[in-house]
């Protein structure tokens, strides 16, 4: 007859020579938290695994009225942008032993709505959301409900609640004023989904470069509807076809970018030479392009980060009743990395 939790504990105990308390709290991965010594951590892991305990995390929750589970739910695992903020979420949760389950909203309203829906049906212990960024009625109630939410990169100034995001505005204002520095007069804007937050910031940051360097603002240079690669290749297309054709393009978003970049490719067009581009979002593979990307840079890393951080505050604050943490809302800032897609034109 296979042995119960309990006891294979009380065995894990025995043979290590150490309490049942002690096994406990490192099973738990609070070794640290109660100076376990690494050397009697190492022990009771390795016996835990030879004797085969599985901890029974349904009993647990039931005692502890916690999953320890965590819901992720972000528009497009495919986007380097997000699967870089959900590993780092993924890695602070397994951390502090949770587990985190992710749900790929695909930019659909109604798909968010679903995956809401069932992550509270699996009693999550928390929620972090990219929303897909247009409404927000249906965040609403996980608010009213007291459940712990933090929601990163795009946001609602009507929800009253935690969020962590970059400084959207200032990254499309510095990168946009570069390009006026390196004398572009005619810069195209490709934007991404139009009532989105951070869509809205990145362009009024552009809208205002533009003020700022005394140049005027043509309506028709700013194109797009969402942040995939194939609006990048469609407004490419465009603008790469107008009389007079832009110097250079201010992209928003990385995807937007590689579509853009296929465009100027069959166009038989070149990066700088023909047309010059900054692109918001910079990643892994942007130094080794065929012309390195000068890019926007966002601290996702910090995000994925900061986003657990401040759940697992309000996570700890439910569980132990206390008055509900503050709302934080956290502005990261970006960075312009200068790289070699922008042109210095003459005066």
């Amino acid at each position: 007859m296979a042995q119960s939790n309990a006891e294979t504990i009380q065995s894990v105990a025995d043979k290590v020579g150490v309490s049942t308390t002690t096994v406990s709290r490192v099973l738990n991965g609070k070794a640290e938290t109660y100076r376990i010594s690494k050397r009697t951590e190492e022990r009771v892991l390795q016996t835990a695994t030879e004797m085969g305990y599985i901890p029974n995390q349904v009993a647990r929750g039931l005692r502890n009225k916690r999953t320890n589970t965590i819901g992720l739910i972000i528009p497009d695992i495919s986007n380097p942008f997000f699967s870089t903020i959900a590993r780092n979420i993924e890695i602070n949760a397994r951390k502090a032993g949770c587990s985190t389950i992710l749900s790929d909203s695909q930019e659909d309203t109604q798909l968010e709505k679903e995956s809401l829906r069932l992550l509270q049906g699996r009693k999550v212990d928390g929620l972090i959301i990219c929303p897909v960024g247009e409404i927000s009625a249906h965040i609403e109630p996980v608010l009213h409900k007291n459940i712990p939410l933090v929601i990163i990169d795009r946001y609602f100034p009507e929800l009253d609640c935690t969020y962590v995001i970059s400084d959207n505005y200032k990254g499309a204002f510095d990168a946009v004023s570069y390009l006026i520095e390196n004398n572009h007069r005619t810069i195209a804007c490709i934007q991404g989904r139009a009532r989105t937050s951070v869509n809205h910031e990145r362009v009024q940051g552009y809208r205002d470069a533009l003020k700022k360097h005394g140049l005027p603002l043509d309506e028709s240079l700013i194109i797009g509807e969402s942040f995939g690669k194939k609006n990048g290749y469609i407004g490419a297309k465009i603008l790469l076809n107008r009389t007079p054709r832009p110097t250079a393009i201010f992209s928003t978003s990385n995807l937007i970018s590689l579509g853009a970049m296929g465009a100027i490719l069959e166009e038989g067009l070149s990066i700088p030479d023909d047309i010059s581009m900054i692109s918001f979002d910079d990643q892994p593979y942007s130094d080794y392009l065929i012309t390195p990307m000068t890019t926007i840079a966002q601290q996702t890393d910090e995000i994925g980060h900061i986003a657990f951080k401040l759940l697992e505050t309000q996570i700890n604050h439910e569980m132990n009743q206390d008055m509900k943490p503050r709302i934080e809302r956290i502005v990261l800032p970006t960075k312009l990395v200068i790289r070699k897609s922008v042109k210095t034109l003459k005066k």
